[in-house]
């Protein structure tokens, strides 16, 4: 037992190299070799304080990764909820295309979209895009001179995407080039 500079007695502890090759030489070593290395005495409050650290940044790793996740959760569980109003969504887009958007039902439509569209769902698919396989789902296909790279044509659908997130590909026409 030695005191160290802290007036707390130690123990010394003994290091044996078990390593299979010599790292001066790089010859292997036999079974029974092994070399002692320099006993050190350990310094208790040295050791705490290191232990402290390393449960301190564990720690502050959980709290990122907890917090992290719980928005990953929020963020599917919103998409998820959106994906339930789509049908709702096309059945105003369809009642808006034949004019039978007025009235009550006006304000109520016009209402929803503007909620979805805050919460951060955002349409796209317009003619003229240039056709996107990853958010365009092709069901019909023709050749135009107009065009001069794969161009959605006409939209039967419009896709929906949340926070860069394909929630529902366009449903599409495309135009390809001569």
């Amino acid at each position: 037992m030695n005191e160290n500079d802290h007036g707390v007695e130690t123990e010394d502890v003994k290091i044996t190299d078990k390593r299979k090759v010599d790292p001066q030489t790089g010859a292997p070593r036999s079974q029974d070799q092994g070399e002692p290395v320099v006993e050190t005495p350990v310094d208790p409050i040295t050791e705490l304080t290191a232990d402290l650290q390393r449960i301190q940044a564990e720690y502050a790793n959980y709290r990122k990764r907890v917090e992290r996740d719980r928005e990953v959760t929020r963020e599917l569980i919103v998409s998820g909820i959106l994906a339930e109003f789509l049908p709702v969504i096309d059945d105003i887009g369809r009642a808006r295309t034949h004019g039978e958007l007025d009235g009550a039902f006006k304000s109520v439509g016009e209402a929803l979209e503007s909620t979805v569209q805050r919460l951060g769902m955002k349409p796209f698919g317009e003619p003229g895009d240039e056709f996107d396989p990853t958010r365009h789902e092709a069901i019909a296909h023709e050749h135009s001179d107009q065009v001069d790279k794969p161009t959605c044509a006409i939209i039967y659908q419009p896709g929906y995407e949340f926070n860069g997130k394909i929630i529902r590909a366009a449903i599409v026409s495309v135009s390809d080039p001569n």
